[in-house]
């Protein structure tokens, strides 16, 4: 009996995603009395195994080998799959989001156990074992409980803080015959230098109320200001003025940071299903009856070409 959570690793770094979901399973196996292991894929510098032992764990399993040099869901579900024999786990914790995603369910069908994704909260084991998730794009939370003897938990990213307590987890190489993956990547393009999206405390995000594509450096330079990500609605994605990769919304990324600047965005409600979960929301917007507004923790009544300056002028001088 254990609690196993995958660790998702980006270009060698553990984001912080991760962070939470180690913590949330350490969290996890105090309150169920057991243990909490880690399960890690790739090339990772061994400290950095060791310290997630400071987020709740006291073992990390590190799987390495040539043929999961590329994602490929099938590739990981067999080691994920290992990962769960080898340590006895009957609670399985991952971040929600695309390992989540494409792993979770075949672990699910496989193990012929239950998945919940979207969790906000720890579980309530006094009668059995629940689950609070999102439901409804944010709007409404459902209490799942699961009666299923295995687990499978995806954590909302940005919602549990981590709490350090200094103690170093023990290292072991997990060998699995995961077998040749059916991926393979060809070409990577990435911008370097930023944030990512939905790694970032804080986000600008910008609308059609910005006019034309090259009003962007105004966002950009505020984002860089407070070292946050930049972001944009759907319909400035689809005229090409920012890449999709940016685009926040219910068919876009969803995203909770600590602070979310919507700028010149009206606040339709599939842009609101992907932001609502923003601690704090800053809309700027000339309609004073946008829904944005409606949304939002403060609001400013104002032209973005205008106020966005101001606001970069006393970021300036904080």
């Amino acid at each position: 009996m254990a609690v196993l959570v995958y660790a998702d690793s980006l270009e060698g770094k553990i984001p912080k995603s991760s962070y939470e979901a180690v913590y949330y399973a350490g969290k996890v196996a105090e309150a169920t009395g057991t243990e909490a292991i880690a399960l890690t894929v790739g090339e990772l510098d061994n400290d950095a195994l060791e310290g997630l032992g400071n987020y709740g764990v006291s073992k990390v399993y590190n799987v390495k080998g040539g043929q999961i040099k590329n994602f490929d869901s099938e590739v990981y579900t067999r080691i994920v799959a290992e990962a769960i024999n080898s340590s006895g786990a009957d609670i399985v914790v991952f971040s929600h989001g695309y390992v989540s995603k494409s792993v979770g369910p075949r672990l699910s069908a496989q193990f012929k156990t239950a998945m919940v994704v979207g969790i906000i909260d720890y579980p309530n084991t006094d009668d059995g074992f629940s689950v609070k998730k999102t439901v409804y794009s944010g709007k409404a939370f459902a209490y799942v409980s699961i009666t299923s003897e295995k687990k499978i938990l995806a954590v909302q990213s940005n919602t549990f803080s981590p709490e350090t307590s200094g103690n170093v987890a023990t290292v072991e190489e997990l060998n699995v015959d995961a077998g040749t993956g059916k991926v393979n990547v060809l070409e990577v393009s990435k911008e370097t230098d930023k944030v990512p999206l939905t790694e970032a405390g804080i986000v600008v995000s910008a609308g059609r109320g910005l006019k034309a594509p090259e009003n962007w450096t105004m966002i950009e330079e505020m984002a860089d200001l407070l070292n946050a990500a930049t972001a944009c609605s759907k319909p400035v994605a689809d005229v090409g003025w920012r890449p999709h990769a940016e685009h926040v919304g219910q068919t876009g990324l969803t995203v909770r940071p600590n602070l979310y600047f919507a700028i010149g965005i009206s606040g339709a409600i599939q842009h609101l299903a992907g932001v609502n979960g923003s601690k704090v929301i800053v809309a700027v917007n000339t309609d004073a009856e946008a829904p944005i507004f409606k949304a939002a923790d403060y609001g400013i009544v104002g032209d973005a070409f205008e106020v966005v300056p101001k606001l970069i002028e006393a970021i300036k001088k904080l």
